[in-house]
């Protein structure tokens, strides 16, 4: 698959160590680790955290091609606290060169030929206005291409209006439930089950699918109208910090492949598990590592 993955590229400072992250990047890090080819957007400051991105997306086999580069603001970061359980809590740094990205005419032709199998992106940079602009203009030069919207809420960093309307333009959409809940809330609706959320999504946006990750819970994915609610494998967790993003990757990797939902479902969460047990948003794994998982 050709994919196209638009958005914030940044570190997670968590306490005295720096990992390359941002929702979008280490999406794009697990994509090609699973063989596509992926192109990834964005921008970085002229600094030294810029120039270690470049050095690192070289070393996880990323083009830098469409990584726009700016004097105008630092490079984007992020202070990552983990809680006991392993969980995440985010300081965000704003504004950041990542809220200004730029194509030229002739980048996005290249960029766009042939066209992409797939687009994603998350709502973190869509709040800027020039970001999002662009991921429009990107849409709107390729219709047919899926769209995976990765909702990935942070605090101050979305509205609904930019929710629903991201919402409206996506294929599938993947939430956690906490999200879940955020977003009944956000459209006026009860939250009563997930499959419930599951099917009222899918039908305000129409949505070809919509999966919902639940920690160690596993996750639940209404496709078409199949619903399915798929157990997690346990792990030691490290920390979390790119599990959703492996799952996300992993997700398209199984639609690629053709397969059934539940089997879908299963990869993602191996592939979620295996990078919650190692530090970092883009730790090395191995497929064979993801299918062994008991």
């Amino acid at each position: 698959m050709k994919i196209i993955s638009i958005g914030e590229v940044l570190w997670d400072v968590i306490g005295d160590i720096e990992h390359l992250g941002g929702a979008p990047l280490n999406f794009a890090a697990h994509a090609k680790k699973l063989g596509h080819e992926v192109l990834f957007v964005s921008a970085v400051g002229m600094d030294a955290r810029g120039e270690r991105i470049l050095n690192r997306m070289e070393e996880l086999g990323l083009s830098t091609h469409y990584l726009h580069r700016s004097h105008d603001h630092p490079t984007g970061w992020v202070t990552v606290t983990v809680d006991a359980s392993g969980q995440p809590e985010y300081v965000i740094h704003r504004p950041a060169t990542y809220d200004f990205p730029e194509l030229s005419q002739n980048d996005i032709e290249v960029l766009l030929s042939p066209a992409p199998d797939w687009i994603y992106c998350g709502t973190l940079q869509q709040m800027s206005v020039v970001a999002h602009r662009l991921t429009m203009t990107v849409l709107e030069h390729v219709p047919k291409a899926r769209r995976f919207y990765d909702v990935n809420l942070r605090i101050g960093c979305y509205t609904p209006e930019l929710v629903h309307k991201l919402m409206s333009h996506a294929t599938i959409v993947k939430v956690n439930e906490d999200e879940a809940f955020e977003i009944a809330k956000m459209s006026g609706e009860s939250y009563i089950a997930l499959e419930d959320f599951c099917r009222t999504c899918a039908e305000r946006f129409r949505l070809q699918g919509i999966c919902v990750t639940r920690g160690d819970q596993g996750c639940a994915i209404l496709m078409g109208n199949c619903y399915i609610e798929a157990p997690a494998y346990p792990v030691q967790v490290s920390d979390s910090v790119g599990a959703g993003d492996a799952f996300s990757a992993a997700f398209i990797h199984g639609l690629a492949s053709g397969w059934k939902p539940a089997e879908v479902a299963d990869f993602a969460n191996r592939v979620g598990a295996v990078v919650a047990s190692r530090p970092g948003a883009v730790p090395d794994w191995t497929m064979q590592e993801a299918l062994s998982l008991k």
